[in-house]
């Protein structure tokens, strides 16, 4: 029990120490076909399971791999992504019958492409599960067509059997190089390179125990500077004997020279060798589970050891259950551990344990295949690195507390002020694509956009960095993300806050522009977001917003809500009036931002909701709550309700007044105006149209005005009723504590009594026989005073306190002292 509750507060001081790295919330989020943020969807009939995507060299043409086809798709065209061409590649129906005389599913059994790559420049190359028994076939690029003549190829050990079995796949001058599993149960993992010409042979890893520990292979890429090819996968890591089955991230690595030895591990890799990725922080669990990994080359120029691997970490503990982390590895950090210790495996204890004499050989290192036998069977069993690779910086690049994050692309921008910045592009299991730039303090998610809903089991994400597209496959389509939306801020102030290294305001046309197209004269601040400094308003280009405004009719003794639109999550909503104060004791503020109060005539005024930002304040609505006139009575035309410019302070002046706030009127000039008016409504992502309940008024009819009108008293108690129901109450607990005290009360009324009752039996209960001798002894006591008043003399005198001829009492005193059963004093001899 007590090392259960040891543990529990060791969990939860492991939670607190996670929470105090800095965590990334979005921005902005852009629901499904949000008008301010469009995502173009690709959805052409009679397709499904859209999952494997490639790019053509040029990234002119897309190609898919889906369910029973391959298509090309034109990227290339503003209006969305266009269908070329389509090929048909399904298993015949005996195929389809076998497989499930297999027990499989049938929706599982149709031909899913898991493989497409260029070979060269004039064909390519696709593998399917084919009905769980895997093919694979060349295509003609220039026609996109089935390669005729040709008999697919048997898949074993290129595809995957089961669709939703993850592998990766990639190809390199001409030859492909998998990792999967080669049997149908998926019990026998590989990593192999097929298509192998001139003096390569087709290599595969050896069975030997422990080079693979039922591995999910995640991604792979090529390193031409290193002429080496890394595989990304998760594992059962059996160097841990402390706990059964705990998973660890690995990469790996095969020279594409490699051709295996001569005797000892022929046609088997010689330069493969493992090691593990730690992304942990200090003080906390690690993100053991690798999800998805992407490679992001140097900028031109640079050398190739500072290629970062940017990966998607998830735990398999329940503390970190939900929760994602971004880490990034250096190619130099991972080239140091492969040169490093090795650990090797004792076969009778199964114990990995560290190797300490001399190497015989450097395990990895490219060209062994003309080696000796001792040396290839060194290298054979030391395998895995002794030391871990660590992320960048020891920290993790990006934390989730909410979202679980499933792919990863990454690129690298040029800002204004010449500074590279890296862009991330995540991808949640609930359908939104984050956008986020990594900053000198932290990550800073900028936007989220949603680009499905219903789960996908499988998924696949690509970036086309010269289209400037995020493109995003699932099982219902294709969808495509441009990787910029700068026309979306309407002012400097939102230009500088969304701190996008893709966006700057144009100080010459006063619009928020891809810097792409204008480097000059363009204001921007992607590490601070200052807006004081980038949007001076002294300058003719800043022009603040105008905010929304809206007039609001109400009722004495009505509940007003009023609410405030603010699209950043980072920005703290506030609410003041002019030459007053909001008090708590008046009004309150919900989570939302919105405002509600009892209509009096003290809250009657002009309301001003404001969002304060990164030390930036501005106002974003205006509301000008009225009470309403006389239905009877013309009333006069409401003044202009006065804006508060914004300012750092968060405390503006009174300034211009809102443009287009009328009083609607009709020609007859009794007519009352119509209790709402809406001036301007702003259209903000995920947010609802701000609105104020009102009430209304009929015009002619005199029963129709007084139903309607107590409708509306109806409608203000209820409003009062959800105001006060919002309220903390006590009632309930008030009425528990009073329920438990009086039954405390009356459990002791109820011993005082019983005690009471017990005392009153035992004086009224029945004497013994002695006690009906006390009461004869007490009767010749009465005769002898009647003796004694007749003037007789007793019959019996007292001698040292005892008296003669009387028996007495047992319980009779004496002098003070008690007496024994024989009528003397205690231990007196008689």
């Amino acid at each position: 029990m007590a090392f259960s509750r040891l543990l529990s507060v060791c969990l939860s001081l492991i939670i607190l120490i996670s929470d105090c790295h800095g965590t990334a919330i979005p921005r902005i989020t852009f629901p499904l076909d949000s008008p301010g943020r469009p995502v173009g969807l690709f959805t052409p009939p009679d397709v499904y399971n859209s999952t494997t995507l490639l790019l053509s060299e040029d990234e002119e043409t897309l190609f898919v791999g889906a369910r029973d086809a391959l298509l090309s798709v034109n990227v290339s065209q503003r209006g969305g992504l266009v269908l070329n061409q389509k090929l048909d590649w399904s298993p015949t129906e005996k195929d389809l019958n076998d497989c499930s005389m297999k027990g499989k599913e049938k929706t599982d059994c149709p031909n899913f492409v898991r493989v497409l790559q260029v070979l060269n420049s004039t064909h390519m190359y696709a593998c399917g599960t084919f009905a769980f028994s895997p093919r694979c076939t060349y295509i003609n690029a220039a026609q996109f067509s089935l390669v005729t003549g040709s008999r697919p190829e048997e898949g074993r050990g290129r595809c995957p059997y089961d669709p939703y079995q993850k592998n990766t796949a990639i190809t390199v001058d001409g030859e492909l190089y998998t990792g999967t599993v080669a049997d149908y149960r998926g019990n026998r993992p590989i990593i192999s390179r097929h298509l192998s010409e001139g003096e390569h042979v087709d290599v595969k890893l050896d069975d030997t125990l422990g080079w693979l520990e039922d591995p999910t292979f995640i991604s792979s890429t090529f390193i031409p500077s290193e002429e080496k090819v890394y595989f990304f996968f998760s594992e059962f890591g059996g160097e841990y004997d402390f706990i059964n089955k705990f998973t660890v991230s690995r990469i790996a690595q095969v020279c594409t020279s490699d051709v295996g030895g001569q005797r000892t591990l022929q046609r088997r890799w010689t330069t493969f060798t493992k090691a593990q990725l730690l992304c942990q922080a200090n003080g906390e669990l690690p993100y053991n589970v690798l999800q998805d990994m992407t490679t992001l080359h140097p900028p031109e120029g640079a050398s190739e050891d500072d290629t970062l691997f940017y990966g998607i970490f998830s735990s398999q503990w329940s503390v970190n259950s939900g929760r994602s982390a971004v880490c990034a590895f250096r190619l130099r950090a991972i080239k140091d551990v492969f040169s490093g210790n090795y650990k090797y495996l004792n076969r009778d204890t199964l114990k990995w344990s560290t190797r300490v004499q001399e190497k015989i050989a450097n395990p990895g290192e490219c060209g062994l295949h003309n080696a000796s036998d001792n040396t290839l069977r060194f290298v054979k069993e030391n395998f895995l690195a002794d030391e871990s690779v660590l992320p960048v910086n020891q920290e993790l690049t990006i934390v989730s507390p909410d979202h679980q994050y499933s792919n990863i692309a990454a690129q690298r921008v040029r800002a204004a002020g010449g500074k590279d910045y890296t862009v991330l592009y995540l991808l949640t299991e609930t359908g939104y694509l984050h956008k986020a730039v990594l900053l000198d303090k932290g990550a800073h998610i900028i936007e989220e956009i949603q680009v499905f809903t219903k789960p996908q089991p499988v998924k696949n994400l690509l970036l086309s960095v010269s289209k400037g597209l995020v493109l995003v496959g699932t099982s219902e389509g294709v969808a495509s993300v441009p990787v910029s939306n700068c026309s979306y801020y309407s002012s400097c102030a939102e230009c500088v806050l969304a701190r996008d290294p893709f966006c700057g305001w144009d100080l010459s046309r006063r619009a928020c522009v891809d810097i792409d197209s204008v480097r000059e004269n363009v204001g921007q601040d992607v590490e601070g977001g200052n807006v004081s400094e980038v949007c001076k308003p002294r300058l003719r280009s800043f022009s603040p917003k105008s905010p929304a405004s809206e007039l609001v009719y109400v009722s004495l003794n009505e509940v007003v809500h009023l609410r405030c639109p603010a699209a950043s999550h980072l920005a703290q909503l506030h609410w003041e009036r002019l030459n007053s104060q909001i008090s708590p004791k008046i009004y309150m503020q919900h989570e939302d931002g919105s405002l509600s109060f009892l209509a009096t005539p003290s809250t009657l005024g002009q309301y001003l909701c404001q969002a304060v930002e990164n030390g930036f304040t501005q106002t974003l609505y205006v509301y000008q709550v009225r009470q309403k006139s006389n239905p009877t009575v013309q009333p006069s035309t409401p003044s202009r309700p006065q804006i508060t410019r914004t300012s750092e302070s968060g405390r503006g002046s009174t300034g211009a007044t809102t443009k287009g706030v009328t009083t609607p009127q009709t020609k007859d000039e009794t007519m009352e105006p119509k209790p709402t008016t809406k001036v301007l409504v702003p259209t903000m992502p995920a947010r609802k149209t701000p609105a104020a309940t009102t009430g209304k008024t009929t015009r002619n009819n005199v029963t129709i005005r007084e139903e309607k009108l107590e409708k509306e008293k109806v409608k203000s108690l209820e409003g009062e009723r959800q105001l006060l129901a919002k309220n903390p109450s006590y009632l309930q607990e008030l009425v528990v504590v009073s329920v438990l005290l009086a039954l405390c009360i009356s459990a002791l009324l109820t011993i005082a009594l019983f005690s009471f009752r017990q005392r009153c039996h035992i004086r009224t209960a029945p004497h013994s026989p002695g006690s009906r001798r006390d009461a004869e002894r007490a009767g010749e006591d009465v005769s002898h005073e009647r003796e004694a008043l007749k003037g007789n003399a007793p019959g019996a005198g007292k001698q040292n306190g005892h008296a003669h001829g009387v028996a007495k009492s047992p319980n009779s005193l004496s002098n003070g002292a008690l007496n024994g059963s024989n009528g003397h004093l205690p231990n007196t001899p008689i």
